[in-house]
């Protein structure tokens, strides 16, 4: 079976094309810039050809078609014929309560999905955008929609409520949902497999470190708590987001005259490792090379960030009685040693130990970094939420509910 898989954003369409009997990757590559002067399509393929030009392309059904063009191209494309794509899987952000799995898309599911875009306002939207366009280029394909929350919906009542009057909760779905679920179920699984233990008889907590980050307490393969919230927002500190924050932050800002626009800005946009820093740049990999330097706001941005992480590994640790593995994924998490090795310095009271030179030579690639006398595993896995969402639109054809 022959699989697209579509993550449409608000200004992208990124792209890879599957051959699901070996999960080998036919194409990939992403049309960005969507809504600017100069949209760039950008196309790779699996013996490394790459091609990139500007176009013309408005908006997420051009783009997909764009994208279709290059898939069937003569000189560059990797299927004859679009017939060969069997199904379509698509990432959407928010599936609020009802969504504990992907979903074959149909009338009641894009309603579903409809109801969310006060959830998530940015992404759900054009991720509706993605399948519409799919449903216009590849009619009668079927589509599967898999949901960044679904995965956190096992969260208990007591993880996932807030502590508010619970009729905001009934009336308004305020409430922790949690986001990068699909990579948090996929590092889960795959570390299971790595140690030769189902995870779903694990303890695990995954810390997804990237320009977004989020961790999750992982029991029996169950997510007992993480991170994010009601939004991406909540949580770790990230590139730009501020994560956890006392509310009255948010009166103050009101109280100083800041629209929601602007507060919504501030925090999402103008926070984090960029508005600690101060050097104009939110890339982690700027941050440590500025605090090598002697940057003392570096130096403090980057200390508040793995402070949180800690944080949040002991709380989580507590949680749950104990942890077979502390797992790294993401940007951040598979490829900085540095900011490895200074979180797990900091857990030595739990006896968990690093190895120092395993630590420093597993980069973006998957390995056990602890030391044989650490009481808790700690490893390196890259994630793949292509490929999970890809597993996930087999599945979901192969079983339909």
């Amino acid at each position: 079976m022959k699989v697209l898989v579509l993550n449409a954003g608000s200004s992208s369409m990124k792209f890879t094309m599957f051959a699901m009997a070996n999960e080998k990757v036919l194409a990939k590559g992403m049309v960005e810039r969507l809504g600017s002067a100069s949209p760039h399509l950008i196309y790779s393929r699996h013996d490394g050809l790459k091609k990139e030009f500007d176009t013309k392309i408005k908006n997420h059904t051009e783009a997909l078609k764009g994208i279709c063009d290059m898939l069937v191209d003569k000189e560059v494309g990797v299927i004859d014929d679009l017939s060969e794509v069997q199904a379509i899987g698509h990432r959407v952000v928010h599936g609020g309560e009802r969504f504990t799995k992907p979903a074959l898309v149909n009338s009641n599911v894009k309603e579903a999905i409809k109801d969310c875009f006060a959830l998530a306002p940015l992404h759900n939207p054009p991720n509706y955008s993605g399948i519409e366009a799919c449903e216009i280029i590849f009619p009668g394909v079927p589509n599967v929609a898999v949901f960044d929350t679904a995965f956190h919906q096992s969260m208990p009542p007591e993880a996932y409520l807030y502590a508010v009057p619970y009729d905001l909760y009934t009336k308004y779905s305020i409430r922790r949902y949690g986001f990068h679920g699909t990579s948090h179920h996929y590092v889960a699984i795959a570390t299971g497999k790595y140690l030769d233990r189902p995870f779903e008889h694990m303890k695990l907590i995954t810390c997804h470190l990237g320009n977004g980050c989020s961790m999750a307490a992982i029991s029996n393969g169950s997510v007992l708590d993480t991170s994010m919230g009601m939004t991406p927002l909540e949580g770790l500190v990230m590139g730009t987001r501020c994560g956890d924050i006392d509310p009255a932050v948010v009166l103050r800002l009101i109280e100083l005259g800041q629209g929601r626009n602007e507060i919504d800005n501030t925090l999402n946009k103008r926070s984090g490792l960029l508005g600690v820093a101060g050097i104009g740049s939110s890339d982690m990999r700027d941050i440590i090379t500025a605090e090598k330097k002697g940057d003392q706001q570096a130096l403090r941005a980057r200390r508040m960030f793995t402070r949180r992480v800690v944080k949040y590994i002991g709380s989580y640790y507590a949680l749950m009685g104990g942890a077979d593995a502390i797992v790294f994924t993401g940007g951040v998490g598979e490829w900085s040693d540095f900011i490895r090795w200074k979180i797990i310095s900091k857990l030595e009271c739990l006896g968990i130990v690093a190895d120092k030179k395993k630590n420093e030579e597993t980069l973006g690639k998957t390995g056990i970094i602890s030391a044989p006398e650490s009481k808790t595993i700690v490893l390196v896995m890259p994630t793949n939420e292509e490929l999970m969402i890809a597993r996930s639109v087999v599945n979901s054809i192969s079983h339909p509910a």
